[in-house]
């Protein structure tokens, strides 16, 4: 089989694909890599390194999606990408389809093959998206300390506080894997930490992990009532193939004191604050109703080589059985199964077909 990887041109998204080791690996099985040049670049991958493991250079993403059975990604095509997908070709990467209907259509249009990491379920865990989930939680707590400095139109306090100096507040909402980080980070850094939940189970977990966090049942009241202390509020809710739920309404930002910082890590599925609205690393921040407003679809992007390693890493064994048995890997591997979303057209996620048909 012949696997392309493009250099990512999402912006400020410095990740790619695959990692020199695991082209090795493919190559050595028989297969051929084709890399854009530099697409490793930004997660200090060099070019020299992925021939050395045994790819193919090429120049242009024209070459890697022209001769590509099977184009290996980390974020959701672009619309100069969508223009190169071949039908039947098959994409392996991060979509978030409910968050870009326009997306969605395009690939359906297109009769592409798409295997989306996020979908990818092994028992009751999403093998590849976890990773991602685990640095995305700690650095929505990094985020949220850094913008409420007040040089950024935050409140100017420290979250681990000092003696004699109460400590800052932080409050998650969503007790998954992105939430019980977030929560483990900023109880790390000796804030005060709420988890609003609405499954038992995970909220008894971070209690006996995490003792020093209280966890509330997610209602509108409980979220409304930490509001008003809250320092930093971190959306951290995932219902995979559906858009996010709003949990927070506008209006419900006046509850909180100027200078708050939400971080809605949420966002590349739609958002949990009725006012969030993607932003980029370039420019990360907005500040609404006097709330810092922080909405980085691609969060894990600021570190490029510990997130494309990491990816590269949960994705590994599901690529093999891509590339090893093409289409019919989606009967051999449940996770592939589960992660299949679109086929020539088909609509195969039960959540998708709700929103596009």
């Amino acid at each position: 089989m012949v696997i392309g990887v493009p250099k990512e041109i999402k912006s400020e998204e410095y990740r790619v694909g695959l990692i020199p080791d695991v082209v090795a690996v493919l190559v050595r099985a028989g297969h051929t890599v084709l890399v854009q040049h530099d697409a490793g670049a930004g997660a200090g991958m060099k070019n020299a390194e992925y021939e050395q493991a045994g790819a193919k250079i090429v120049l242009t993403p024209e070459e890697v999606y022209g001769e590509s059975d099977l184009v290996v990604k980390v974020k959701e095509p672009q619309k100069s990408e969508l223009e190169l997908i071949r039908e039947n070709q098959m994409l392996f990467t991060f979509f978030h389809f409910s968050s870009d209907p326009e997306m969605t259509r395009a690939l359906i249009r297109k009769k592409a093959v798409c295997v989306a990491y996020e979908l990818v379920r092994e028992a009751d865990t999403l093998p590849i998206l976890r990773p991602m989930s685990e640095i995305a939680g700690i650095l929505a707590v990094q985020q949220g300390m850094k913008y409420l400095e007040r040089e950024y139109g935050g409140k100017g306090i420290l979250l681990s506080g000092v003696a004699g100096v109460r400590k800052g507040r932080v409050a998650v909402l969503g007790g998954g894997t992105v939430g019980f980080h977030a929560a483990q980070k900023a109880a790390s850094i000796g804030a005060e930490v709420t988890v609003l939940e609405i499954s038992q189970e995970r909220m008894r977990a971070i209690q006996n992990a995490l003792p020093s966090v209280e966890t509330l049942y997610s209602s509108p009241q409980n979220i409304n009532s930490c509001l008003k202390w809250a320092d930093v509020v971190v959306g951290a809710v995932l219902t995979p193939g559906r858009r996010t739920p709003v949990l927070v309404r506008e209006e419900d930002l006046d509850l909180m004191e100027e200078g708050s910082v939400l971080v809605d890590v949420s966002i590349d599925e739609g958002g949990v604050f009725a006012t969030s609205r993607p932003t980029s690393h370039r420019q990360p921040i907005y500040i609404h109703r006097g709330i810092v407003h922080y909405c980085v679809p691609n969060l894990p992007g600021i570190v490029p080589r510990t997130s494309t390693l990491a990816l590269s890493y949960a994705s590994y064994p599901y690529l093999m059985d891509l590339a090893a048995w093409g289409e019919k890997a989606f009967e051999k591997n449940a996770g592939l199964h589960s992660g299949l979303a679109l086929r020539r057209g088909e609509i195969l996620n039960a959540n998708l077909q709700e929103m596009f048909t």
